[in-house]
């Protein structure tokens, strides 16, 4: 009987040392989720990680969009390998980033592209409607030259907001797609600048 006893003793003390470490531990994860947009929440994401998410899908599609255009516009072989390029590349990425938006409970942007949608912010090298529908039109050597112009911008734009996810993110893998993103889109930047002549 003693034995037994003893026994119980040690697994009622067991459990409640278990479960004094489960609540210790959802304190800890109430107090880290409470230091506001820049803390770690559940997920190990926060607040930079979900802005970085939703504005680089919306970039995405639009270079998408102007990389879909090169097929039956551009004269330039290189431009349409580019294009390629350009879209098989970010076609994944979005959809990466639309599961870690989904995972976390957050809406993934609604897809605007063809649409004539302006992200907020032009700092981000966005091209407006207008310039869309400039795009659009050209076609041949003015349509190589607009699209390598527009997509350097474009570029220039991801990047920064790759940088300032390394800076500002919590979550691993988007701070690694920001990296991979820098690294390709800068080395693109530096082809589409010798193409232009400008290299």
């Amino acid at each position: 009987m003693t034995a037994r006893r003893g026994f119980a003793r040690r697994t009622v003390a067991l459990a409640v040392t278990a479960s004094v470490a489960a609540l210790t531990l959802a304190a800890c994860g109430d107090n880290s989720d409470s230091k506001g947009s820049g803390g770690t929440k559940a997920g190990g994401h926060n607040a930079a990680d979900v802005s970085f998410s939703k504005e680089m899908i919306q970039h995405h599609r639009q270079a998408v969009e102007m990389a879909g255009l090169a097929a039956d516009r551009a004269s330039s072989a290189q431009v349409k390998s580019l294009a390629t390029k350009i879209k098989g590349a970010q076609d994944p990425e979005i959809k990466t980033m639309s599961g870690w938006l989904t995972s976390w409970g957050e809406k993934v942007p609604q897809d605007m592209t063809g649409m004539g949608h302006d992200m907020s912010s032009s700092a981000f090298g966005m091209m407006t409607e207008a310039d869309m529908g400039k795009l659009e039109k050209a076609s041949g050597t003015m349509f190589d030259s607009m699209f390598l112009n527009m997509m350097v911008e474009h570029h220039e734009g991801a990047v920064a907001m790759a940088k300032t996810e390394k800076a500002d993110g919590s979550y691993r893998p988007a701070t690694e797609l920001a990296a991979d993103v820098i690294t390709a889109q800068s080395a693109e930047i530096t082809q589409m600048n010798k193409m232009l002549g400008k290299g």
